[in-house]
């Protein structure tokens, strides 16, 4: 048994390790000349471009959900009037920032995982590497890049779909006074909790772009399958673990800002 909790061990250290080294290689050659501004924009139109309809469904539901719920519980104390201040701050500093992520990596991070897994089990990436061609820096720096890029404009899309959604049911369905709404929400939200917001968007998106592209590329070092099997395997490991990942550093982050 403790042969068994070493060898475990022994080999979670190896992965951390791997993966480790693939996300310092992938920024590195971010800031490493020659750029190349098509790859990107590609990606920028995959990521973002292609997710701003996911976005804007979602966080207007998710407005008018907390629209609803935020009115009959502020009710019960005859505050009403603070629907706005409730709507805004949920969606600005928590639901915004994890809820894009998690529809972008259920949308693109699987997309991101499995492409680069079928590369991987069709020895493209053994060839790219056969002409010289550096794979972090073909692949996946136009991925990171492109994330970065997005995530803080899908994550402002999204809170501001979300407001308009709470308003709709807060003002004009339920009867909360318009100014009152507005004035709780502009007094409530300042720019710290924009900030923090942000920050959360960058980071789910190095993690997102980091866990699906190395589950992907380390494909023929799952035990999991090397072929289809794995590439499916693979990319369900990807996207749970990005989400995993994506809750726990929210955690880290509003527990170091605040």
């Amino acid at each position: 048994m403790v042969t068994a909790l070493g060898a475990w061990t022994i080999k979670q250290l190896n992965d951390l390790g791997r993966v480790g080294r693939f996300l310092l290689r992938c920024l590195f050659q971010i800031i490493v000349p020659p750029y190349k501004l098509w790859p990107m924009v590609q990606q920028i139109h995959f990521i973002g471009a292609a997710s701003v309809f996911v976005i804007l469904f979602t966080g207007t539901f998710t407005g008018m959900v907390l629209g609803l719920q935020g009115y009959y519980s502020l009710r019960q104390f005859g505050s009403e009037g603070a629907l706005g201040a409730a709507v805004g701050l949920s969606l600005v500093r928590e639901l915004g920032p994890v809820l894009t992520a998690l529809m972008v990596t259920g949308r693109a991070g699987s997309a991101i995982c499995a492409e680069v897994g079928i590369m991987r089990n069709t020895e493209q990436i053994d060839a790219l590497t056969c002409m010289a061609i550096n794979p972090y820096k073909f692949l996946f720096a136009p991925k990171f890049l492109a994330a970065i890029i997005c995530f803080p404009l899908l994550t402002s899309l999204f809170d501001v779909t979300g407001i308009v959604g709470g308003y709709v049911i807060g003002v004009k369905l339920l009867g909360v006074n318009a100014g009152a709404y507005l004035e709780g929400m502009y007094k409530s939200v300042v720019w710290e909790d924009v900030y923090m917001g942000m920050i959360k968007s960058l980071c789910f998106a190095v993690i997102m772009v980091w866990i699906c592209a190395s589950k992907g590329y380390y494909l023929h070092l799952n035990k999991a399958g090397f072929g289809a099997e794995g590439v499916s395997r693979a990319t369900t490991q990807a996207v749970v673990l990005s989400s995993v990942s994506i809750l726990v550093c929210d955690y880290f982050i509003t527990a170091i800002l605040l």
